[in-house]
């Protein structure tokens, strides 16, 4: 089961309010996908808790002079590792190995 931070029900007015970050902004990050909120059927951007925590990591990056490209890749990166701890984890378990 999901965590409720990973829901995505809150909506960029209310992202905007918990971050102070502008929805232009909030856009802007998606377009250069640092973010990736769902749509309703009407087209309603949706986002997590996850996603608001992100955003902010995001934005305080950008205040320490990092580029968008450099903040994408530094994800990804720590994407890659989470996932490949999660196989190494699934293999010790299938196996019964210790480390």
């Amino acid at each position: 089961m999901a965590s409720y931070k990973d829901k995505k029900v809150i909506t960029i007015g209310m992202v905007s309010e918990l971050t102070g970050l502008t929805e232009r902004k909030i856009r802007y990050y998606e377009e250069r996908k640092l973010i990736h909120p769902e749509r309703t059927k009407g087209g309603t951007r949706r986002y997590s808790f996850n996603d608001v925590e992100k955003l902010m990591t995001i934005a305080d990056q950008m205040e320490d002079g990092m580029q968008t490209f450099e903040i994408r890749k530094r994800f990804e990166k720590e994407e890659r590792s989470v996932r490949n701890k999660m196989l190494r984890g699934q293999i010790n378990a299938q196996f019964n190995m210790r480390k």
